[in-house]
């Protein structure tokens, strides 16, 4: 008979953790304080911001969410945000989707090339192509169109779409394929019916990251777009602030009413993004 096993003691904390746990405080202090800040703030008066900056709203004020809110100039801002983010997430989804079939599926001389090209242009920022980008949208008739920023935006999420989905299209069996080609199913076929269903995880966490980071775009509407019917909401944002420089609690409470979309959309969708880059990590 084997001798019984030794029940195994508890895991101790190692010397690191508290460390790590400093870490995230600090990290969800960073990101939290402002956003806070900017909420509570917004629930203030002008008089209560001076006394004590970061002091609790006493008495609650709502007037100035109402006035925002009740605004056409908030509403259409966010209207010209939505209709480009929704843009430029269906032009990156499609064009990402199709590029990372052909470089995970399609074996041909230069595919590490392109791929690797695209991932170089993870550190290539928009303000480097600012100029250039001018130009080009000046030449091709898009200036002061929602478009002309749609289209940058999309091209620029191009390179973190491909990245995620080329390793989750490649962890899917080949023999799915061949499959689908015993049953008559060509190569697009295949892409249709069998592969982007199968990558749905991973279509929705790239679509949730290029439509937030359409929506907080500031550099690429504000080279296009100078009419303020044309604005998007981080344009209106600087625009606000400064027709009302002297009304903070104004202010901060239009900010905070144009990150709650975002924000809402970003929480709702952080299971399904861990859930693609965890699936895109695997393949």
């Amino acid at each position: 008979m084997t001798a019984p096993k030794a029940a195994t003691a508890p895991r101790s904390l190692t010397l690191g953790t508290p460390f790590r746990y400093l870490a995230v405080l600090l990290v969800v202090g960073v990101t939290l304080v402002p956003l806070l800040f900017t909420i509570l703030g917004g629930f203030r008066t002008n008089a209560q911001l001076n006394n004590s900056p970061a002091g609790w709203p006493s008495p609650w004020v709502f007037s100035n969410f109402s006035e925002v809110l009740s605004s056409s100039v908030f509403w259409r801002a966010m209207g010209n945000s939505a209709f480009i983010a929704v843009v430029a997430t269906f032009l990156a989804v499609a064009a990402g989707a199709m590029a990372a079939f052909a470089l995970s599926r399609y074996q041909f001389k230069g595919r590490e090339g392109i791929y690797t090209l695209f991932t170089i242009g993870l550190l290539f920022p928009v303000s480097a192509a600012a100029l250039p980008l001018y130009l080009l949208l000046r030449q091709m008739g898009l200036l002061e169109q929602s478009l002309g920023v749609a289209l940058p935006e999309a091209a620029f999420s191009l390179p973190i779409t491909i990245v995620i989905l080329r390793p989750f299209m490649h962890a899917i069996p080949g023999e799915l394929e061949d499959a689908a080609a015993m049953d008559g199913a060509g190569r697009l076929g295949f892409f249709w019916r069998i592969l982007l269903p199968l990558s749905r995880p991973a279509l929705t966490t790239v679509a949730i990251l290029a439509f937030v980071t359409s929506w907080n775009a500031y550099l690429l509407p504000v080279l296009v777009l100078s009419d303020p019917s044309d604005f998007t909401l981080p344009l209106g944002v600087a625009a606000f602030q400064s027709q009302y420089a002297q009304d903070t609690a104004r202010i901060l409470a239009y900010t905070a009413a144009s990150m709650i979309p975002a924000i809402g959309f970003f929480v709702f969708a952080e299971r399904r993004i861990v859930g693609g880059l965890t699936g895109s990590v695997k393949g």
